[in-house]
């Protein structure tokens, strides 16, 4: 099979599963790249972050649309993340390959025990500045290193942390997965290696094609059947990629 196939075959999937759990499937993005297409650790993270803007601000302005966007709180809680973002965007770039490979299996362990657990009830509340900076800072750092949006700790952290309804936080941890997204882009500029365009186009492209119907795939099918199938899925990911990171 192709090259270009495999990306496109990868760019649905996550694209899928983005538009069906609203957050997750960048974590399928990097070892997709890595064991499907061939990149480095490096360079598959800075493209990940690529496809993850991409998917993230076309997902965010349909969210914005339906009114399911908390503009300030949403930006007070992405610029914390900024500085954290580009510092940790800018060592990703310099670290062991097997350390990024083990940090990012320990990530997609997270997200999918996560997705495991029972939904974050919805707490009333306004901002608590110190715990979002906090949160925010977080998850810039997560964002910077290892290429993932991080959906999967944003939508937690705006509902438990801020009190948003879930609804709205899915849509507000777009905007800061994409405000990250592109500062960690900014600080790898130059350091990603080769990112072989041809293939991040088409997958970037499939993966925000595909959001479309995973939004509708959702429709269809439990949302907690979808989040045990995927979580199953990333554990099976992040012990692959463990294994090669030790051995």
């Amino acid at each position: 099979m192709s090259a270009l196939i495999l990306a496109l075959a990868a760019g649905a999937v996550v694209g899928s599963a983005l538009g069906a759990l609203g957050g997750g499937g960048s974590v399928l993005a990097v070892p997709a790249m890595i064991y499907l297409l061939g990149f480095t650790p490096a360079a598959a993270t800075t493209a990940g972050l690529i496809i993850v803007t991409a998917t993230s601000a076309t997902a965010l302005a349909a969210h914005a649309r339906d009114g399911n966007v908390a503009w300030r709180t949403g930006s007070l809680f992405a610029a914390a993340g900024i500085v954290p973002a580009v510092l940790a965007g800018a060592a990703a770039g310099h670290l062991p390959q097997a350390v990024l490979t083990a940090g990012f299996a320990a990530v997609a362990a997270l997200a999918a025990l996560r997705m495991l657990r029972p939904a974050t009830p919805e707490l009333p509340g306004g901002i608590r500045p110190v715990k979002a900076a906090g949160a925010g800072a977080g998850l810039g750092a997560v964002t910077g290193f290892l290429g993932v949006g991080g959906g999967f700790l944003a939508v937690p952290a705006l509902v438990g942390v801020l009190g948003l309804r879930m609804r709205q936080a899915v849509g507000t941890s777009l905007l800061v997965i994409t405000v990250n997204s592109l500062a960690a882009l900014a600080a790898r500029a130059g350091t990603g290696g080769d990112l072989r365009w041809g293939l991040v186009a088409p997958f970037a492209g499939a993966a925000v094609l595909a959001a479309w119907d995973g939004k509708r795939l959702a429709a269809k099918v439990s949302g907690g059947t979808l989040r045990r199938i995927f979580a199953v899925v990333l554990l099976a990911v992040a012990a692959f990629m463990l294994g090669d990171a030790v051995l």
